[in-house]
């Protein structure tokens, strides 16, 4: 069986030396030391140094461009989960549409999903999302999936190289929203090859050369009969 390189796991309150890169996400300074607020792993870019946890919910930002599911709508607003303790508002005005009082249900309605900014967040964690972006739009069609939210990143890879590969490697479309949700559209079988690689990429996130590993397994599963996926949607 083939070694996979660990990346260095740190837990909570243990000392991390940035080598003269700048502290990001997930480090707390203490008498002009850093150290890890999470039980996870290091990653390094060229100029940034974070701690990506292994597990934990999904907290929005402000700009964060996420996946949610509406699940309620009232007369002037739709509620959405956006895979977060707290769920989420969307006011009518906050659209690309001309919705009057009482007709949101023809434009959202329970059920359906959409790929959304979160434009406002309160001090008590409510969030509220926008559609009022480029390429922000209820999602039709297609499939929806989920991974733990601290591992996006790496799905998404260095300058998205990851989901790029992914995308033109299984020929389908794909968002991921920062909050671990990921939408893919195109052929059944090509979806099912999608699926299982960003299953790879987030099971073995941990590790080095992934994005060569999972490129040799799509090239192997193009090369012969492709199974369907047993991932259930």
């Amino acid at each position: 069986m083939e070694s996979l390189e660990i990346r260095q796991i740190v837990y909570p309150g243990e000392k991390i030396d940035l080598e003269g890169q700048k502290p990001r996400n997930g480090l707390y300074e203490e008498n002009d030391e850093y150290y890890s607020e999470y039980f996870g792993v290091v990653q390094k870019s060229d100029k940034f140094i974070d701690i990506v946890p292994f597990n934990g919910p999904y907290m929005p930002r402000i700009n964060d461009k996420v996946i949610g599911k509406v699940i309620d709508v009232s007369a002037t607003m739709w509620t959405v989960d956006i895979n977060s303790p707290y769920f989420s508002l969307m006011h009518m005005n906050d659209t690309p549409w001309h919705v009057t009082s009482g007709d949101l249900r023809k434009y959202l309605n329970v059920g359906d999903y959409i790929y959304a900014k979160v434009s406002i967040l309160n001090e008590i964690k409510e969030s509220w999302l926008s559609l009022k972006d480029v390429n922000l739009r209820k999602l039709e069609e297609g499939s929806i999936i989920y991974i733990k939210a601290p591992k996006v990143p790496r799905v998404i890879g260095k300058a998205g190289n990851m989901i790029n590969m992914i995308k033109s490697e299984t020929n389908t479309k794909i968002i991921v929203g920062q909050n671990g949700l990921i939408w893919i559209d195109g052929e059944p079988e090509n979806v099912d090859l999608a699926i299982n690689a960003i299953g790879m990429v987030e099971k073995e996130a941990h590790t080095f050369g992934l994005t060569d590993r999972v490129k040799a397994y799509l090239d192997k599963m193009k090369g012969g009969n492709n199974g369907r996926s047993e991932v259930n949607q």
